[in-house]
């Protein structure tokens, strides 16, 4: 019995050493495959330059899910459909904004109206700016103060975060809910700096939603040097605004979310991994979330061409509007939940295509545990943090079900520079960044179906 007690440890740490080689070879196999072979690159220049920007409900959304259609199926995927969801339709329009003080001229300035906001209706709407520096203080303001005037909040983008995510959650209420906020106060319009990391002058649009016990005004972004030139003039003098938009929405409308999956030899629990196809309508999607879908698709065609026998089924979902809804998502969950779908796993790449350094957790600590103690095969890949605690929008409403859920993390530095802007493009992607991303998340697949 003491022999077999010695021994029995000694068995267990052969074993595990074998595992760990045996993965450790998987881990190069993928990333050799992906970085020599990978198609994500050329898959995005596809998506991008045929397509380009592709807002839902628009034309070149639908375009875009038959192409995602066609390169599921020629990725090797067993199995694609599309699945329908109800979506907004949101049209910019032609816009513009003008500035002046009291005794000049107007001077144009770059905008962007930010995503389901109402504009003026093709009209001139023409008033006052005045300078607000955060909602604490517009909360402190008298309404006779506000009333018709138009507000301009200067908040920028906090540097001391080391994530741009935390500072771009930290500045985002200023897009997100404050139209509203300035229209019970009585202001007829909202003006915000754009939610960048970036010291330039381009704006950067977004969602928001309007609180409807309160009129629908317009709200618009300008770049970060406009921004702080317009308060630096409104410290000395008067300004006033000329804004035109034609910024509407319309009726909902049907639209669908792709599809694909490699059936599951084991069982049909499914693990998904998926980013989201449409895009603001400005720029190509590049980043958000281009990126996220070709590497997605990169991971099923990997289990493909090296012959890796998944045990449940790999699914990869090409979520629609996530951008200015988020349907997609709580469609695919609500679906999953009708159909009695047993998910093992979902994470979505949707933080554009830099260079990874690991993976957000949303799930048990025994879950997470296990997912750390498999770090010293990704160390020589470069994925390091296991310590983010957030997924992505799509994946986040399968967290109801129970399924545990994921975000590709890359290093965060220019994310924010680009994020819903004109300067989204193919070109500000890196090819290699791109590939080892698809990389770390079929490492990341491979481990969870092989495991859980």
């Amino acid at each position: 019995m003491k022999k077999f007690t010695i021994l029995f440890p000694l068995f267990l740490g052969g074993l595990f050493f074998a595992q760990s080689k045996t993965d450790s070879l998987q881990f190069k196999q993928i990333s050799d495959q992906i970085l020599t072979q990978g198609l994500a690159y050329n898959d995005l220049r596809e998506l991008t330059k045929n397509i380009g920007h592709r807002l839902s409900g628009s034309k070149a959304y639908e375009n875009a899910t038959k192409w995602a259609y066609d390169k599921l199926k020629e990725a090797g995927a067993d199995k694609v459909w599309y699945q329908d969801v109800m979506v907004p339709v949101w049209v910019r329009g032609k816009e513009s904004l003008q500035i002046k003080t009291q005794n000049g001229s107007y001077k144009t300035l770059n905008m962007l109206s930010i995503g389901n906001t109402e504009g003026t209706s093709g009209k001139d709407l023409i008033g006052e700016i005045i300078l607000v520096k955060s909602l604490e203080d517009l909360d402190k303001m008298n309404e006779a103060d506000v009333k018709g005037k138009i507000v301009f909040f200067n908040y920028p983008f906090d540097q001391t975060f080391i994530s741009t995510g935390s500072a771009y959650g930290d500045a985002g209420k200023y897009r997100q809910r404050s139209a509203s906020v300035v229209a019970k106060k009585g202001g007829k319009a909202m003006i915000i700096r754009s939610l960048s990391s970036a010291f330039d002058d381009v704006p950067h649009t977004g969602t928001q939603t309007y609180d409807l016990k309160f009129p629908k005004i317009p709200a618009v972004a300008i770049g970060v040097k406009s921004a702080d030139e317009l308060e630096r003039t409104l410290k000395t003098q008067k300004v006033y605004t000329k804004l035109n938009s034609n910024a509407t929405m319309k009726a909902d409308k049907l639209s669908h979310s792709v599809i694909g999956e490699l059936t599951g030899q084991k069982d049909q629990s499914v693990v998904v991994v998926g980013g989201h196809l449409d895009s603001w309508d400005v720029g190509e999607g590049a980043s958000d979330d281009g990126s996220g879908i070709v590497q997605s698709i990169e991971v099923l065609r990997t289990f493909k061409k090296l012959n890796i026998s998944n045990q449940h089924t790999i699914r990869v979902v090409c979520f629609a509007n996530e951008e200015n809804g988020a349907n997609g998502g709580k469609k695919y969950a609500e679906e999953a939940k009708r159909k009695d779908e047993k998910h093992l796993f979902a994470i979505e790449s949707d933080s554009g295509g830099f260079t990874p350094r690991g993976f957000g957790l949303v799930m048990s600590e025994e879950k997470r545990d296990q997912i750390k103690s498999w770090a010293p095969l990704f160390f020589p890949f470069g994925i390091y943090d296991f310590t983010k605690k957030y997924a992505g929008t799509d994946v986040e409403p399968l967290e109801a079900l129970g399924t545990p859920t994921g975000e590709l993390v890359p290093d965060s530095a220019r994310y924010f520079d680009i994020h819903h802007t004109a300067e989204d493009t193919f070109e500000k992607v890196n090819r290699r960044e791109l590939l080892q991303g698809a990389s770390a998340m079929t490492q990341l697949i491979y481990m969870i179906d092989k495991n859980w």
